[in-house]
């Protein structure tokens, strides 16, 4: 009697250490951070966001990043539009979408015809290799974009799991 119990405890402790196995293997397939960064139907969703489901136009947009970072925590990013900034004809704001980000939307800057011009420079963190919109609304209400593509070779953005 008592030599079948144990083999229970035994089998039973087995099976435990097991399912604790397989418990933990799910976990970290599902906090992958693979899984964390954003997808190209999230940064499109972004841009549909943006725009209200606008039509989005190729040009006036001129996004300059490294084809090839080092480092993804301090990427140069330059962005401007073709745009006179007068009261008639101006930049309302400029949205900046990275597809392969944890969140695509990294930021949004808003113009008016007092700011001079529309362009700026900044550092951004891209956490993977992907391309980088530049999503600008005119006064008008009309929507024109710019893109490019980067290598990034140390990625940012990373969540620690």
């Amino acid at each position: 009697m008592m030599k079948s119990k144990l083999i229970y405890q035994s089998n039973r402790r087995q099976w435990l250490k097991q399912f604790q196995k397989i418990g933990v293997f799910a976990l970290g397939a599902w906090l992958s951070p693979l899984a964390v960064f954003a997808k190209k139907a999230d940064a499109a969703k972004a841009i549909q966001e943006i725009t209200g489901g606008k039509s989005v136009q190729d040009g006036r947009v001129a996004l300059v990043i490294p084809p090839l970072v080092e480092n993804g925590n301090l990427v140069v990013l330059k962005v401007s539009v073709d745009s006179p900034m007068t009261a008639n004809d101006y930049v309302k704001s400029i949205h900046v979408i990275a597809e392969g980000n944890p969140l695509p939307s990294i930021f949004t800057a808003y113009l008016t015809p007092r700011s001079g011009t529309a362009a700026l420079t900044t550092r951004v963190r891209l956490a993977d290799s992907q391309t980088v919109w530049a999503i600008a609304q005119m006064n008008d209400g009309s929507f024109w974009q710019g893109h490019a593509d980067t290598l990034v070779t140390l990625s940012a953005c990373t969540e620690l799991v």
